[in-house]
Protein backbone atom coordinates (compact mmCIF):
# COMPACT_ATOMS: atom_id res chain seq x y z
CA UNK A 1 0.00 0.00 0.00
CA UNK A 2 2.71 2.10 0.92
CA UNK A 3 4.82 1.38 -2.48
CA UNK A 4 1.11 2.38 -4.10
CA UNK A 5 1.32 5.78 -2.78
CA UNK A 6 4.90 6.55 -3.55
CA UNK A 7 3.96 5.66 -7.10
CA UNK A 8 1.00 7.81 -7.41
CA UNK A 9 2.80 10.88 -5.78
CA UNK A 10 5.84 10.47 -8.44
CA UNK A 11 2.81 10.63 -11.05
CA UNK A 12 1.61 13.88 -10.06
CA UNK A 13 5.07 15.50 -9.52
CA UNK A 14 5.80 14.60 -13.07
CA UNK A 15 2.74 15.30 -14.95
CA UNK A 16 3.13 19.39 -12.91
CA UNK A 17 6.96 19.22 -14.19
CA UNK A 18 5.82 18.31 -17.80
CA UNK A 19 2.43 21.08 -17.96
CA UNK A 20 5.27 24.40 -16.57
CA UNK A 21 7.68 23.63 -19.71
CA UNK A 22 5.52 25.01 -22.13
CA UNK A 23 5.35 28.45 -19.75
CA UNK A 24 9.07 28.45 -19.20
CA UNK A 25 9.81 28.08 -22.64
CA UNK A 26 7.12 31.15 -23.46
CA UNK A 27 8.42 33.28 -20.67
CA UNK A 28 12.08 32.74 -22.50
CA UNK A 29 11.00 33.91 -25.78
CA UNK A 30 9.32 36.82 -24.52
CA UNK A 31 12.35 38.43 -23.02
CA UNK A 32 13.70 39.90 -26.33
CA UNK A 33 13.02 42.73 -27.82
CA UNK A 34 9.65 43.06 -29.72
CA UNK A 35 9.77 43.94 -33.28
CA UNK A 36 7.80 46.99 -34.26
CA UNK A 37 7.58 48.62 -37.65
CA UNK A 38 8.03 53.08 -37.14
CA UNK A 39 6.73 56.13 -38.57
CA UNK A 40 8.04 59.65 -38.04
CA UNK A 41 6.44 62.75 -36.58
CA UNK A 42 5.85 64.96 -39.43
CA UNK A 43 5.41 68.67 -40.49
CA UNK A 44 3.13 69.54 -42.98
CA UNK A 45 0.89 72.36 -44.51
CA UNK A 46 -2.59 71.64 -44.91
CA UNK A 47 -5.72 73.60 -45.74
CA UNK A 48 -8.46 73.45 -43.21
CA UNK A 49 -11.77 72.04 -44.10
CA UNK A 50 -15.32 72.55 -42.06
CA UNK A 51 -16.49 68.84 -41.38
CA UNK A 52 -20.14 68.51 -40.15
CA UNK A 53 -22.96 66.32 -39.87
CA UNK A 54 -27.05 67.54 -40.47
CA UNK A 55 -30.28 66.92 -41.51
CA UNK A 56 -31.84 67.87 -44.99
CA UNK A 57 -34.48 69.84 -45.11
CA UNK A 58 -37.24 70.73 -47.34
CA UNK A 59 -36.53 74.43 -48.82
CA UNK A 60 -40.03 75.20 -47.95
CA UNK A 61 -42.51 73.07 -46.10
CA UNK A 62 -46.38 74.53 -45.81
CA UNK A 63 -49.68 73.14 -44.76
CA UNK A 64 -52.28 74.19 -47.22
CA UNK A 65 -55.85 75.01 -45.21
CA UNK A 66 -59.14 75.53 -45.94
CA UNK A 67 -60.43 78.86 -45.47
CA UNK A 68 -64.22 78.33 -46.09
CA UNK A 69 -66.39 75.97 -44.90
CA UNK A 70 -68.17 73.90 -47.34
CA UNK A 71 -68.30 70.60 -48.63
CA UNK A 72 -65.29 69.07 -50.57
CA UNK A 73 -66.04 68.00 -54.53
CA UNK A 74 -63.08 67.04 -56.05
CA UNK A 75 -59.35 66.21 -54.64
CA UNK A 76 -57.32 66.60 -57.56
CA UNK A 77 -54.09 65.09 -56.18
CA UNK A 78 -52.32 62.85 -53.86
CA UNK A 79 -49.00 61.39 -51.76
CA UNK A 80 -45.88 61.83 -53.77
CA UNK A 81 -47.61 63.96 -56.76
CA UNK A 82 -45.91 67.03 -58.60
CA UNK A 83 -48.07 70.14 -58.69
CA UNK A 84 -47.13 73.43 -60.30
CA UNK A 85 -47.64 76.70 -58.65
CA UNK A 86 -51.75 77.37 -59.05
CA UNK A 87 -52.51 74.27 -59.61
CA UNK A 88 -56.24 73.42 -57.92
CA UNK A 89 -55.46 71.12 -55.02
CA UNK A 90 -59.09 70.82 -53.86
CA UNK A 91 -62.91 71.86 -55.30
CA UNK A 92 -65.60 72.53 -52.27
CA UNK A 93 -68.87 73.20 -53.08
CA UNK A 94 -69.09 76.85 -54.06
CA UNK A 95 -73.66 77.26 -54.14
CA UNK A 96 -73.91 78.69 -50.83
CA UNK A 97 -71.19 81.43 -51.95
CA UNK A 98 -72.75 82.48 -54.39
CA UNK A 99 -75.69 83.01 -53.76
CA UNK A 100 -74.20 85.24 -50.69
CA UNK A 101 -72.75 87.05 -53.38
CA UNK A 102 -75.85 88.19 -55.48
CA UNK A 103 -77.18 89.50 -52.35
CA UNK A 104 -74.56 91.70 -51.76
CA UNK A 105 -73.94 92.67 -55.03
CA UNK A 106 -77.81 93.52 -55.29
CA UNK A 107 -77.45 96.05 -52.17
CA UNK A 108 -74.37 97.60 -53.90
CA UNK A 109 -76.27 98.35 -57.25
CA UNK A 110 -79.15 99.93 -55.42
CA UNK A 111 -77.24 102.08 -53.17
CA UNK A 112 -74.99 103.19 -56.36
CA UNK A 113 -78.01 104.19 -58.16
CA UNK A 114 -79.32 106.36 -55.28
CA UNK A 115 -75.95 107.97 -56.21
CA UNK A 116 -76.25 108.28 -59.88
CA UNK A 117 -73.47 106.03 -60.38
CA UNK A 118 -73.95 102.69 -62.66
CA UNK A 119 -70.36 101.04 -62.75
CA UNK A 120 -68.65 99.87 -59.18
CA UNK A 121 -65.63 102.23 -60.54
CA UNK A 122 -66.79 105.22 -60.67
CA UNK A 123 -66.56 107.86 -57.46
CA UNK A 124 -69.13 110.82 -56.94
CA UNK A 125 -67.01 114.14 -58.17
CA UNK A 126 -69.26 116.91 -56.96
CA UNK A 127 -72.01 116.51 -54.10
CA UNK A 128 -74.15 118.58 -55.36
CA UNK A 129 -74.50 116.09 -58.39
CA UNK A 130 -76.09 113.69 -56.33
CA UNK A 131 -79.71 112.59 -57.62
CA UNK A 132 -81.11 113.77 -53.92
CA UNK A 133 -79.16 116.47 -53.87
CA UNK A 134 -80.17 117.80 -57.14
CA UNK A 135 -84.00 117.24 -55.95
CA UNK A 136 -83.37 119.26 -52.68
CA UNK A 137 -81.72 122.25 -54.16
CA UNK A 138 -84.79 122.43 -57.06
CA UNK A 139 -87.11 122.40 -53.94
CA UNK A 140 -84.86 125.39 -52.53
CA UNK A 141 -85.07 127.36 -55.49
CA UNK A 142 -88.85 127.03 -55.82
CA UNK A 143 -89.65 127.96 -52.44
CA UNK A 144 -87.07 130.80 -52.06
CA UNK A 145 -89.13 132.00 -55.58
CA UNK A 146 -92.46 132.01 -54.17
CA UNK A 147 -91.27 133.69 -51.58
CA UNK A 148 -90.11 136.52 -53.58
CA UNK A 149 -93.62 136.56 -55.01
CA UNK A 150 -95.93 136.67 -52.08
CA UNK A 151 -93.65 139.50 -50.40
CA UNK A 152 -93.96 141.43 -54.11
CA UNK A 153 -97.56 141.02 -53.53
CA UNK A 154 -97.84 142.09 -49.71
CA UNK A 155 -95.82 144.99 -50.29
CA UNK A 156 -98.62 146.15 -53.02
CA UNK A 157 -101.23 145.39 -50.48
CA UNK A 158 -102.38 142.72 -52.06
CA UNK A 159 -101.09 139.85 -50.75
CA UNK A 160 -101.63 138.69 -47.00
CA UNK A 161 -99.54 138.16 -44.43
CA UNK A 162 -100.49 135.02 -44.05
CA UNK A 163 -99.27 133.74 -46.99
CA UNK A 164 -96.52 135.41 -46.78
CA UNK A 165 -95.30 133.40 -43.45
CA UNK A 166 -96.24 130.09 -44.92
CA UNK A 167 -93.99 130.96 -47.91
CA UNK A 168 -90.96 131.84 -45.24
CA UNK A 169 -91.55 129.18 -43.46
CA UNK A 170 -91.45 126.67 -46.51
CA UNK A 171 -87.73 128.76 -47.52
CA UNK A 172 -86.39 128.14 -44.46
CA UNK A 173 -87.54 124.26 -44.23
CA UNK A 174 -85.89 123.66 -47.53
CA UNK A 175 -83.05 125.47 -46.73
CA UNK A 176 -82.69 122.87 -43.63
CA UNK A 177 -83.93 119.93 -46.27
CA UNK A 178 -80.97 120.36 -48.47
CA UNK A 179 -78.12 120.44 -45.78
CA UNK A 180 -80.16 117.02 -44.29
CA UNK A 181 -79.70 115.67 -47.89
CA UNK A 182 -75.92 116.55 -47.96
CA UNK A 183 -75.43 114.29 -45.03
CA UNK A 184 -77.74 111.84 -46.06
CA UNK A 185 -75.77 111.66 -49.57
CA UNK A 186 -72.46 111.64 -47.66
CA UNK A 187 -73.15 108.63 -45.51
CA UNK A 188 -74.47 106.88 -48.24
CA UNK A 189 -70.84 106.83 -50.55
CA UNK A 190 -69.60 105.85 -47.33
CA UNK A 191 -72.25 102.93 -46.80
CA UNK A 192 -71.30 102.19 -50.92
CA UNK A 193 -68.26 102.08 -49.94
CA UNK A 194 -68.70 99.39 -47.18
CA UNK A 195 -71.07 97.62 -49.75
CA UNK A 196 -67.97 97.14 -51.96
CA UNK A 197 -65.65 95.59 -49.37
CA UNK A 198 -68.71 93.34 -48.68
CA UNK A 199 -68.91 92.60 -52.21
CA UNK A 200 -65.05 92.02 -52.50
CA UNK A 201 -64.33 89.93 -49.61
CA UNK A 202 -67.40 87.71 -50.38
CA UNK A 203 -65.68 87.20 -54.06
CA UNK A 204 -62.54 86.15 -51.98
CA UNK A 205 -64.54 83.75 -50.21
CA UNK A 206 -66.20 82.21 -53.47
CA UNK A 207 -62.42 82.13 -55.03
CA UNK A 208 -61.54 80.23 -51.96
CA UNK A 209 -64.00 77.33 -52.73
CA UNK A 210 -60.76 76.14 -55.15
CA UNK A 211 -57.77 75.60 -52.96
CA UNK A 212 -54.96 76.40 -55.19
CA UNK A 213 -51.24 75.17 -54.85
CA UNK A 214 -48.83 78.43 -53.10
CA UNK A 215 -45.60 77.10 -54.84
CA UNK A 216 -44.31 74.61 -57.16
CA UNK A 217 -43.69 71.61 -55.03
CA UNK A 218 -44.86 67.59 -54.28
CA UNK A 219 -47.76 66.68 -52.00
CA UNK A 220 -46.04 65.05 -48.40
CA UNK A 221 -49.47 64.63 -46.81
CA UNK A 222 -53.17 64.43 -48.01
CA UNK A 223 -55.11 64.95 -44.90
CA UNK A 224 -59.14 65.13 -46.72
CA UNK A 225 -61.81 63.20 -48.88
CA UNK A 226 -64.11 63.73 -51.39
CA UNK A 227 -66.80 64.15 -49.53
CA UNK A 228 -65.82 65.48 -46.29
CA UNK A 229 -67.54 68.76 -44.87
CA UNK A 230 -64.41 71.40 -43.79
CA UNK A 231 -64.42 74.17 -41.80
CA UNK A 232 -61.95 77.04 -41.87
CA UNK A 233 -58.30 76.13 -41.39
CA UNK A 234 -58.99 72.75 -41.65
CA UNK A 235 -56.11 71.46 -42.64
CA UNK A 236 -56.01 69.96 -46.60
CA UNK A 237 -52.22 69.20 -47.86
CA UNK A 238 -48.49 69.36 -46.91
CA UNK A 239 -46.84 70.60 -49.62
CA UNK A 240 -43.02 70.67 -49.79
CA UNK A 241 -40.49 72.16 -51.82
CA UNK A 242 -37.71 69.79 -52.48
CA UNK A 243 -35.05 72.16 -54.75
CA UNK A 244 -33.19 73.22 -53.31
CA UNK A 245 -32.58 71.66 -50.29
CA UNK A 246 -31.87 73.07 -46.77
CA UNK A 247 -28.83 71.44 -45.14
CA UNK A 248 -28.74 72.03 -41.58
CA UNK A 249 -25.47 71.90 -39.75
CA UNK A 250 -24.09 72.33 -35.83
CA UNK A 251 -20.67 73.42 -36.44
CA UNK A 252 -18.04 74.35 -33.03
CA UNK A 253 -17.98 77.77 -32.47
CA UNK A 254 -14.46 77.48 -33.04
CA UNK A 255 -14.56 77.16 -36.14
CA UNK A 256 -16.89 80.23 -36.77
CA UNK A 257 -14.12 82.50 -38.34
CA UNK A 258 -13.15 79.68 -40.85
CA UNK A 259 -16.85 79.22 -41.58
CA UNK A 260 -18.41 82.31 -44.16
CA UNK A 261 -21.57 82.44 -46.93
CA UNK A 262 -20.74 81.77 -50.18
CA UNK A 263 -18.22 78.45 -49.53
CA UNK A 264 -18.53 75.49 -51.29
CA UNK A 265 -19.60 72.29 -49.48
CA UNK A 266 -18.90 68.74 -50.53
CA UNK A 267 -21.95 66.80 -49.38
CA UNK A 268 -22.43 62.94 -49.12
CA UNK A 269 -25.30 60.88 -47.73
CA UNK A 270 -25.68 57.25 -46.84
CA UNK A 271 -27.56 56.54 -49.60
CA UNK A 272 -25.48 57.11 -52.30
CA UNK A 273 -22.05 56.62 -50.67
CA UNK A 274 -20.25 56.42 -54.29
CA UNK A 275 -21.79 60.04 -55.33
CA UNK A 276 -20.89 63.52 -53.98
CA UNK A 277 -23.22 66.50 -53.79
CA UNK A 278 -22.76 70.08 -54.43
CA UNK A 279 -24.05 73.33 -52.17
CA UNK A 280 -23.26 76.41 -51.00
CA UNK A 281 -23.62 78.05 -47.75
CA UNK A 282 -26.14 80.36 -47.85
CA UNK A 283 -27.31 81.08 -44.08
CA UNK A 284 -25.03 81.10 -40.93
CA UNK A 285 -26.90 81.74 -37.16
CA UNK A 286 -25.97 84.74 -35.59
CA UNK A 287 -25.93 82.97 -31.85
CA UNK A 288 -24.45 79.70 -30.88
CA UNK A 289 -25.94 77.45 -28.73
CA UNK A 290 -24.95 77.29 -25.07
CA UNK A 291 -25.68 73.94 -24.35
CA UNK A 292 -23.88 72.21 -27.23
CA UNK A 293 -21.45 75.20 -28.09
CA UNK A 294 -22.39 75.09 -31.87
CA UNK A 295 -24.18 77.29 -34.46
CA UNK A 296 -26.42 76.43 -37.23
CA UNK A 297 -24.96 76.70 -40.81
CA UNK A 298 -27.42 76.12 -43.88
CA UNK A 299 -26.52 74.96 -47.10
CA UNK A 300 -28.29 75.29 -50.01
CA UNK A 301 -28.19 71.94 -52.39
CA UNK A 302 -29.59 71.39 -56.04
CA UNK A 303 -32.11 68.88 -56.37
CA UNK A 304 -33.67 69.14 -59.91
CA UNK A 305 -34.44 65.07 -60.08
CA UNK A 306 -35.17 64.94 -56.53
CA UNK A 307 -32.36 62.31 -55.51
CA UNK A 308 -32.31 63.66 -52.43
CA UNK A 309 -34.79 63.45 -49.72
CA UNK A 310 -35.55 66.02 -46.99
CA UNK A 311 -35.14 64.41 -43.89
CA UNK A 312 -31.73 61.97 -44.71
CA UNK A 313 -28.43 62.37 -42.95
CA UNK A 314 -25.94 64.42 -44.39
CA UNK A 315 -21.91 64.70 -44.14
CA UNK A 316 -20.59 67.97 -45.51
CA UNK A 317 -17.17 69.27 -45.70
CA UNK A 318 -16.54 72.90 -46.49
CA UNK A 319 -13.48 74.08 -47.88
CA UNK A 320 -11.97 77.32 -45.88
CA UNK A 321 -9.07 79.82 -46.78
CA UNK A 322 -7.09 78.98 -43.60
CA UNK A 323 -3.77 77.08 -44.16
CA UNK A 324 -2.16 75.63 -40.80
CA UNK A 325 1.62 73.46 -40.45
CA UNK A 326 0.83 70.94 -37.90
CA UNK A 327 2.50 67.83 -36.65
CA UNK A 328 0.80 64.16 -38.05
CA UNK A 329 1.65 60.84 -37.55
CA UNK A 330 -0.10 57.95 -38.83
CA UNK A 331 -3.67 57.16 -37.32
CA UNK A 332 -2.70 53.41 -36.23
CA UNK A 333 -0.06 55.26 -34.41
CA UNK A 334 -2.23 56.58 -31.24
CA UNK A 335 -3.88 54.24 -29.58
CA UNK A 336 -6.91 54.97 -26.56
CA UNK A 337 -5.63 53.50 -23.23
CA UNK A 338 -7.43 53.66 -19.87
CA UNK A 339 -9.09 57.20 -21.04
CA UNK A 340 -6.20 58.71 -22.65
CA UNK A 341 -4.58 58.50 -26.38
CA UNK A 342 -1.19 57.47 -26.44
CA UNK A 343 1.50 57.18 -28.71
CA UNK A 344 4.45 54.90 -28.16
CA UNK A 345 8.04 56.96 -29.09
CA UNK A 346 11.01 54.72 -29.96
CA UNK A 347 14.02 56.34 -28.35
CA UNK A 348 17.56 56.00 -30.17
CA UNK A 349 18.66 52.95 -27.35
CA UNK A 350 15.84 51.23 -28.70
CA UNK A 351 13.37 51.53 -25.54
CA UNK A 352 9.95 52.70 -25.35
CA UNK A 353 8.40 55.95 -24.43
CA UNK A 354 4.77 56.39 -23.54
CA UNK A 355 3.55 59.28 -23.95
CA UNK A 356 -0.08 60.94 -23.53
CA UNK A 357 -0.84 62.75 -26.51
CA UNK A 358 -3.46 65.64 -27.71
CA UNK A 359 -4.82 64.85 -30.85
CA UNK A 360 -6.72 67.34 -33.05
CA UNK A 361 -8.09 67.04 -36.72
CA UNK A 362 -8.56 63.27 -38.48
CA UNK A 363 -6.66 63.94 -42.16
CA UNK A 364 -6.69 60.90 -44.50
CA UNK A 365 -5.27 58.45 -43.33
CA UNK A 366 -3.29 60.72 -40.75
CA UNK A 367 -4.01 62.68 -37.61
CA UNK A 368 -3.00 65.58 -36.57
CA UNK A 369 -0.84 65.74 -33.17
CA UNK A 370 -1.21 68.95 -30.90
CA UNK A 371 1.06 67.91 -28.19
CA UNK A 372 2.98 65.15 -26.60
CA UNK A 373 5.46 64.47 -29.95
CA UNK A 374 7.98 66.55 -31.44
CA UNK A 375 8.84 67.06 -35.32
CA UNK A 376 11.20 63.71 -36.31
CA UNK A 377 10.54 61.11 -33.72
CA UNK A 378 10.08 57.57 -34.59
CA UNK A 379 6.27 56.31 -33.22
CA UNK A 380 5.90 52.74 -33.03
CA UNK A 381 2.95 50.98 -35.62
CA UNK A 382 2.22 47.69 -34.40
CA UNK A 383 2.18 45.37 -31.00
CA UNK A 384 0.95 48.64 -29.56
CA UNK A 385 -0.76 46.31 -26.67
CA UNK A 386 2.34 45.22 -25.83
CA UNK A 387 4.23 48.60 -25.35
CA UNK A 388 4.84 50.44 -22.59
CA UNK A 389 8.11 52.80 -21.19
CA UNK A 390 11.00 51.10 -20.81
CA UNK A 391 9.78 48.22 -22.86
CA UNK A 392 12.55 46.77 -25.86
CA UNK A 393 12.17 47.26 -29.47
CA UNK A 394 13.85 46.74 -32.27
CA UNK A 395 12.88 48.44 -35.51
CA UNK A 396 11.55 45.90 -38.36
CA UNK A 397 12.39 47.12 -41.92
CA UNK A 398 10.91 46.15 -45.67
CA UNK A 399 7.60 45.22 -46.29
CA UNK A 400 5.38 43.09 -43.73
CA UNK A 401 5.07 39.80 -44.78
CA UNK A 402 2.30 39.55 -41.71
CA UNK A 403 0.64 41.32 -39.34
CA UNK A 404 -0.52 40.83 -35.09
CA UNK A 405 -3.59 40.17 -34.76
CA UNK A 406 -3.86 42.17 -31.78
CA UNK A 407 -4.91 45.28 -33.05
CA UNK A 408 -5.10 48.43 -30.58
CA UNK A 409 -8.11 50.48 -29.76
CA UNK A 410 -8.42 53.69 -32.50
CA UNK A 411 -7.54 56.43 -30.38
CA UNK A 412 -10.91 58.65 -28.96
CA UNK A 413 -12.10 61.33 -31.39
CA UNK A 414 -12.55 64.52 -29.13
CA UNK A 415 -12.85 66.16 -32.41
CA UNK A 416 -16.05 64.81 -34.02
CA UNK A 417 -17.90 66.90 -36.68
CA UNK A 418 -15.28 69.72 -35.86
CA UNK A 419 -12.81 70.78 -38.72
CA UNK A 420 -11.18 68.22 -41.24
CA UNK A 421 -8.51 69.15 -43.13
CA UNK A 422 -7.38 68.48 -46.91
CA UNK A 423 -6.63 65.40 -48.27
CA UNK A 424 -3.32 64.75 -47.56
CA UNK A 425 -0.18 62.07 -48.77
CA UNK A 426 0.58 58.97 -46.11
CA UNK A 427 3.47 59.74 -44.50
CA UNK A 428 4.47 56.25 -44.09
Amino acid sequence: MREFRLCALASILLIAVSCQKPAAVKAKQDTGPIPVRVAPVMTRQIQRVVDSVGTLFPYDEVIVSAEIEGRVLKVNYDLGDSVRAGDVLVNISDEEQRYILQQNEAQLRQSLERLGLKAENERVKNLDDTPEVRQAAADLREAEMRLKRIRSLVDQKIGAQADLDAATTRYASAMAGIDGVRNQTRNLIQEVERFKAVVELQRKKLRDTTVRAPFAGSVKERQITTGAYVRPNAPLFILVKNNPLRLRLEVPERLAPWTKQGQIAEVSVEAFQDRKFSGRVSRIAPTVEQTKRTFIVEVLIDNPDDTLKPGSYARARLATKKVDEVMVVPQRAVAYVLGSNKAFVVKPDGTIDAREVKIGDRLDQQIEILEGLKDGEQVALTQLNRLDTGVKVKIQTGDPKGGSKAQPRPAADGNKGAAAAAPAPKSE
